[in-house]
């Protein structure tokens, strides 16, 4: 392996401002569990590595009083959303991805940042994020923008993050009352294994009834990148949740994804692996929310 020289800015400033100097000769590193990887197999080959370990509060989960917005630090490592009381209740479709990426020893140092940054389509980390409708906060030397989760990713491996910029937060905005999510990753085995196929689904009901005001559906490896299935998504809104209701969901959602063929699946499976999934998601949401009221 290539040697190379590692940095430890003090400040998100300080950071850019290293990048700046060493251009493309450098990278920026969190946990280091996709780019050691990258390294390791030659796939990338920098002088410089820049650590994010030290540069601020991006390492914290927290609710703004005011907004009553969730605030994800970038730095938070999946094991830490895993383990927090905070995610698991109020947050359950988050909990339901991050507690089975990788082994618990690579959640114990892979950040949500960097599951972002890396934008495989096989992330688990983007689709409960995008159901939620969140954003990411971004810094650079042009001072700090937001950028909608779902705009995020320009394809695989790629994303509108400039170079020398930071994903710093994701914030996900509050949600409405009688609001549940669910999110399945199916494959082979229930972890350490890439997804064939990732889906959350949040569903939003009447106050008195099982009727839905609001539907997000979020497929992960469907297409070149995370995606919204907005055909299903509309039809949803202003019916009953129920079995017949979901199925037909799925069914619309599995037309609008733009599965392929690949060495793990094949593209007629994924896509009924998504009809599927959005209904056991749906009623999963359905006896969530059906929980909270009992409580």
């Amino acid at each position: 392996m290539k040697k190379f020289k590692y940095l430890i800015p003090k400040s998100l400033d300080e950071a850019v401002s290293l990048y700046q100097s060493h251009g493309d000769s450098a990278m920026y590193v969190a946990g280091g569990t996709d780019v050691m990887v990258k390294i390791k197999s030659g796939k990338v080959s920098p002088d410089y590595l820049i650590s994010l370990t030290h540069v601020g509060r991006n390492s914290e989960i927290r609710i703004n009083p005011e907004t009553g917005t969730l605030h994800v630090g970038g730095l938070v490592t999946h094991r830490t959303l895993e383990m927090s009381p905070l995610i698991k209740l109020q947050y359950p479709i988050i909990h339901d991805a991050v507690q089975r990426i990788g082994s618990t020893q690579v959640r114990n140092v892979a950040t949500i940042g960097g599951n972002l940054v890396n934008a495989v389509p096989s992330a688990d980390g983007a689709i409960p994020l995008i159901a939620l409708d969140a954003y990411v906060n971004i810094y650079g030397s042009a001072g700090e923008h937001s950028v909608d989760l779902i705009h995020f990713f320009e394809g695989p491996g790629q994303t509108v993050l400039m170079n020398g910029e930071i994903l710093t937060e994701i914030v996900v905005p509050k949600q409405p009352p009688r609001t549940g999510g669910a999110y399945q990753k199916f494959g082979r085995r229930a972890a350490m294994e890439l997804p064939l196929i990732g889906v959350g689904v949040l569903i939003t009901l009447e106050e008195d009834s099982n009727r839905c005001v609001r539907a997000r559906i979020a497929l992960g490896v469907a297409a070149p990148t995370p995606i919204k299935s907005q055909g299903a998504e509309r039809y949803l809104v202003g019916k009953e949740i129920n079995e017949d209701t979901l199925n037909e969901a799925g069914k619309l959602a599995a037309e609008e994804s733009r599965v392929r063929d690949s060495i793990r699946g094949l593209a007629w499976y994924r896509r009924e692996m998504v009809a599927v999934s959005v209904q056991r998601m749906g009623l999963t949401c359905l006896q969530r929310i059906n929980q909270l009221k009992a409580k």
